[in-house]
């Protein structure tokens, strides 16, 4: 009876989804601008509501350093106006489970941890996602 609870208990888990790290809005002036991306804690990507693919293992160590960068930011739901000039070609938002942030590419005094979201989100858009932008 006790082996039968401790197998239980063992694959209790087995099945259920990853966590998700976050969720990127990116929408634009541009041409491919518009993207929505969800990177999960198991090394997968989803781009526009596609099946989850894997990232490379890099990258899913960039992606959880930038989740734990964004906890300040998005516990104070944090919204960065884009700059007066030059006008505004991408605009973000990003959802954690903390709550969320939103930015342009010109947002005066980003914290750094924005640009690296920005790139990782191009970098994972056209590299295992396939998309141009």
């Amino acid at each position: 009876m006790i082996v039968l609870a401790v197998a239980a208990l063992a694959t209790g888990g087995c099945g259920a989804e990853a966590a998700d790290l976050f969720l990127v809005q990116r929408a634009g002036t541009i041409p491919g601008a518009r993207l929505t991306m969800r990177v999960t804690d198991d090394g997968r990507v989803s781009c526009n509501d596609a099946a989850l693919i894997d990232i490379p293992s890099g990258e899913l160590i960039t992606a959880r350093e930038i989740a734990r960068d964004l906890v300040p930011l998005a516990l104070a739901g944090r919204t960065l106006a884009p700059g007066r000039a030059p006008p505004s070609i991408l605009r973000y938002r990003a959802r954690t489970k903390d709550g969320a942030v939103a930015w342009s590419d010109t947002s005066p005094r980003q914290p750094p941890v924005l640009f690296r979201l920005g790139k990782l989100t191009r970098d994972l858009a056209r590299g295992p996602c396939g998309l141009a932008r």
